[in-house]
């Protein structure tokens, strides 16, 4: 496939019935929004969300789709929340987001990320009208070598720590269903998605930069930065959720060819270091925002569990293949990100302010298809 992803995706989803996982947290929330905008009739299955800030409070999630609540970890549980949904296409983000915390809660991580994806899966196959399933994962999904290069697709999977190993073997499910389940060339179809670090209006997560830079700022204190020099493909989070849409809507109109696993990444200009994109946020919000404090040198080892120095991800085959393309510089991604944050704290009406952020995204989408389709005529 060549030039660039249609942003309507080819109006593939209106009146689609669509089943969203993990719809209550962050990255879930804002897909659960663009598919809504798309005409899809939405279902999600997810926890509460959880106490405090949340985007699915801050754009009212539930006066747009069908939510429901339901621990994937619990099959049956599960099973009777989806008993009467026959999706079109099933996109599954319920996970452990964390790499911190599944160092405090190693067990429940791999309960929730690969238990959970099998049992969305089983759930899945229940369902008459099924045509499309993505299996959303992460870029800590390889075995991370510390390489300067970034990953593809068919390097190997691994994990370090019991976060990366859970996305490790999620992948694993996911590629066991494919083979077992989603085999048939006629049938449905099944993709898995790896992105990088995410970020954008609406995290509240624990441990992660912006959110805690966000608690900082409002809290009127400094903010200490563990790790400044670490390495991450960053990406506003509409990035990924557009490879994740086009994906799906090659499942559904082309089939088997787009099935399998897929890297949705930054380009070099936005696989920074920590340190640099909190400067950039810093300097997005002006006026009020925290200074930060770092990690005093020293020798020997620390108390801080193990997470990569450098990790970067190689998206050719979502560029050559999909027509897929990152459309944020990076600094234009972090002033989105404060615009949003700003506006919430104003205690401002979130949800138009969340669809003018996707609107604005697909514009950049429409403006790289003419231009592709204006330089293919000439």
């Amino acid at each position: 496939m060549t030039g660039q992803i249609d942003p309507t995706f080819g109006k593939v989803f209106s009146g689609l019935r669509v089943l969203v996982t993990g719809h209550s947290g962050f990255k879930g929330g804002w897909l659960s929004v663009w598919l809504h905008k798309l005409g899809a009739q939405v279902v999600g299955v997810s926890l509460p969300p959880e106490k405090g800030h949340s985007f699915y409070e801050a754009v009212r999630l539930p006066d747009i789709m069908d939510s429901r609540f339901a621990d994937i970890r619990e099959p049956l549980t599960l099973q009777k929340a989806v008993a009467d949904v026959d999706a079109d296409v099933v996109f599954h983000l319920a996970a452990q987001p964390l790499v911190r915390l599944s160092y405090r809660q190693p067990a429940e991580t791999f309960a929730t990320n690969v238990s959970g994806t099998a049992h969305v899966l089983d759930a899945a196959l229940k369902m008459k009208r099924l045509k499309a399933v993505v299996v959303v994962t992460s870029d800590k999904c390889y075995d991370n070598k510390e390489w300067t290069w970034g990953y593809r697709e068919n390097d190997p999977l691994g994990g370090k720590d019991p976060y990366s190993a859970s996305k490790g073997c999620t992948e694993l499910v996911a590629q066991s269903y494919q083979h077992s389940f989603f085999a048939d060339p006629q049938g449905p179809q099944l993709a898995t998605a790896r992105a990088g670090n995410v970020f954008g209006g609406g995290d509240w997560g624990e441990d992660r930069l912006i959110p805690d830079i966000v608690r900082a700022t409002a809290a009127g204190a400094p903010m200490h930065i563990r790790s400044p020099f670490s390495v991450r493909p960053w990406q506003h989070v509409l990035e990924p959720l557009s490879g994740y849409l086009g994906v799906a809507a090659q499942l559904l109109t082309k089939g088997q060819p787009f099935a399998g696993p897929w890297n949705f990444g930054p380009n070099v200009s936005g696989t920074v270091n920590v340190r640099d994109l909190a400067a950039m946020i810093q300097q997005s919000w002006g006026q009020g925002a925290p200074e930060f404090t770092y990690p005093q040198p020293q020798n020997g080892a620390t108390d801080e569990p193990h997470e990569a120095g450098i990790l970067r991800l190689d998206s050719t085959k979502a560029q050559t293949q999909l027509g897929w393309q990152p459309q944020l510089e990076l600094q234009e991604a972090a002033a989105m990100t404060v615009d949003w944050y700003r506006a919430h704290a104003e205690n401002r009406a979130m949800s138009p302010i969340t669809e003018a952020q996707i609107d604005h995204f697909s514009k950049l989408m429409l403006s790289d298809l003419n231009h592709t389709a204006t330089v293919a005529a000439q």
